[in-house]
């Protein structure tokens, strides 16, 4: 039987951080940019609490500093959903090309 250890999680983390990326940077698509955004504070959520639990298990850090995460996401995920409602509003597309054109 395997033993999970650190870098199992990293590896994990590593995945899910460069398959969110590789989804932001090659889609138009606003809705599959958050959602990749997303994907990429999970990554980094993993991460931390792989991280408490492998080298400070007695402290709970890396919990806290993923919940932080988690509430940076959540309020990232409410502001980009306003501007990709007043994006589909206008223009009747979530297009990312189209953002260009909001500013006037």
């Amino acid at each position: 039987m395997i033993a999970v250890g650190l870098n199992h999680f990293l590896f994990l983390g590593t995945a899910l951080f460069c398959l969110g990326l590789w989804g932001v940077i090659t889609s138009r698509h606003a809705i599959r940019v958050l959602m990749s955004i997303e994907l990429m504070l999970n990554a980094v959520n993993i991460n931390l609490v792989a991280f408490n639990n492998y080298v400070t298990p007695a402290r709970g850090r890396g919990q806290v500093f993923a919940l932080f995460v988690m509430a940076v996401a959540a309020a990232e995920a409410g502001v980009a959903l306003a501007i990709i409602l007043n994006l589909y509003t206008n223009f009747r597309d979530v297009d990312m090309n189209q953002i260009n054109l909001m500013k006037w």
